[in-house]
């Protein structure tokens, strides 16, 4: 296990304690109670030829990238970093909090067999709690912030869009903070960040905060959902 490893695991132990571990066996866990049930965007990408980009921020890493890599159309969903410098992409930096960076999922789809707006219904209803500024269950930072990483102005116009909708709807107990904003730069993480949640599923991190996430896609996105993951380690996608 890397230091940096360790260190998660360690925030992990710290955040659940043992109380929370014995609920996690008894019932729900709280991941599982706060997905939301949320509708489809009004406004969404015009579908376009070709393998399509889609880059998104939510906490950690691991559990954004176990969800999209169980879900229908995605063709590769690698955990990285965006928002900093490519000089500051590594995870000992960003972990420090004064990058720039967010741990982020760049999502390469296929556009004929799912949406961008469809992702980003998934992203706000199962992937994370769009309403936690800088932080996700027991992760606090900058680095943990909500945000998308538009590589268009089509993107960016149908997230902005999508983020009013669901706030007048009022889906949320509190406003969306997700933030919105070009992408400058992706950096792919390291390589013992990859397919996290399935080389590792009974550490007690994604126990308790990310294996419900994929249970609740199953659950709400039943159509969207595929039981073998698509893995990096065994995926090659080019544009």
């Amino acid at each position: 296990m890397s230091p940096s490893q360790f260190s998660r695991l360690s925030l992990c132990a710290a955040a659940i304690g043992a109380l929370a571990l014995t609920a996690l066996l008894a019932g729900p866990s709280r991941a599982a109670e706060d997905a939301v049930i949320i509708p489809a965007p009004t406004a969404d990408v015009q579908a376009a030829n070709g393998i399509q980009t889609a880059v998104i921020a939510g906490g950690c890493f691991w559990g954004v990238q176990g969800v999209f890599q169980h879900t229908a159309g995605v063709l590769n969903a690698v955990s990285g970093y965006a928002g900093g410098s490519k000089g500051t992409a590594n995870y000992t930096l960003v972990s420090a909090g004064t990058t720039g960076h967010a741990e982020s999922v760049e999502i390469k789809y296929d556009p004929k067999k799912i949406s961008y707006g469809k992702i980003l219904q998934i992203f706000f209803s199962v992937a994370h709690d769009p309403t936690q500024l800088n932080r996700q269950g027991p992760d606090s930072g900058p680095q943990y912030r909500s945000a998308i990483f538009t590589t268009s102005d089509e993107q960016k116009k149908v997230a902005e869009a999508y983020i009013a909708q669901l706030n007048a709807a009022k889906v949320y107990k509190k406003p969306i903070v997700t933030k919105v904003g070009p992408l400058e730069g992706f950096y792919q993480a390291e390589a013992y960040h990859q397919d996290y949640l399935t080389l590792h599923p009974n550490q007690p991190y994604i126990v308790y905060n990310d294996i419900p996430k994929v249970e609740n896609l199953k659950k709400i996105f039943a159509e969207n959902y595929i039981e073998k993951p698509t893995l990096v380690s065994s995926v090659k996608v080019t544009n």
